[in-house]
């Protein structure tokens, strides 16, 4: 199994295109403004945003990982975003900041290299 693709909601699909742009997702369907696909740079999978009138109330994280982390947060500083917190070290030996996009989804932007999927603790 390989996991295909995230969808989330907006209330603002073009902002969110145009937030996820400056993320370097390549915008693969574009219906705004009820809905956008986007591919990920790296690897198959994909991303949309689907429009809803309803407010954007969720507690889930999307996860993006960039191998020069740092780099790419002043990246998007300097395009405009705003950061809720700066890359940091994580015991969990990830690298970590976190952002929202226009419709409030949390993102965190992370390096983790082989400890992604390999941490020491990993169960055998």
């Amino acid at each position: 199994m390989n996991l295909n693709q995230v969808t989330v909601f907006s209330n603002d699909v073009a902002a969110s295109v145009e937030f996820y742009k400056k993320f370097g997702l390549m915008l693969i369907v574009d219906s705004v403004p009820r809905y956008a696909r986007f591919e990920c740079p790296n690897g198959d999978s994909t991303f949309s945003v689907h429009h809803t009138e309803k407010p954007i109330a969720s507690e889930t994280i999307i996860y993006f990982e960039c191998e020069n982390l740092d780099a790419k947060a002043e990246e998007l500083k300097q395009a405009g975003l705003q950061f809720e917190f700066e890359p940091t070290d994580q015991t969990w030996l990830w690298r970590e900041s976190y952002l929202k996009d226009p419709s409030g989804n949390r993102i965190c932007l992370f390096y983790a290299g082989e400890n992604r999927q390999n941490p020491p603790w990993r169960v055998k």
